[in-house]
């Protein structure tokens, strides 16, 4: 299981420790040092089942620099992965990635459902 995540970003500190408060084993990557490649959001995004817009940090400072909630309805999809691909800041964190599952932004509501009920 693949964790994506910003350490700084208290978010993705409490998914972290939910995590390992329910014994849950994971592979850490820095979203920002080691950012997804085009083919990887691919992968998960549809293994995810989520609109590709969900994959965006709407609430990060380059997502509104860039004036993206504007843009992205214009933009094919291959443009949205290779501008999730760019900065790693730009994708929506943390994320959690298992071969039949891929879990965006932390819900421990949704995340204890795929998780802890099998």
């Amino acid at each position: 299981m693949l964790f994506l995540c910003y350490p700084k970003c208290s978010t993705c500190q409490k998914a972290k420790k939910w995590l390992e408060a329910n014994h849950i084993s994971y592979t850490e990557r820095h979203i920002k040092e080691e950012h997804p490649t085009s083919e990887e959001l691919k992968l998960w995004h549809e293994r995810s089942g989520l609109p590709l817009k969900r994959f965006f940090n709407t609430s990060g400072l380059i997502y509104k620099d860039l004036k993206l909630k504007d843009k992205l309805p214009t933009m094919s999809e291959e443009e949205q992965y290779a501008l999730l691909a760019a900065d790693g800041m730009l994708v929506k964190r943390p994320m959690l990635i298992r071969e039949d599952c891929v879990l965006v932004g932390f819900k421990e509501k949704d995340w204890a459902e795929k998780l802890l009920n099998e």
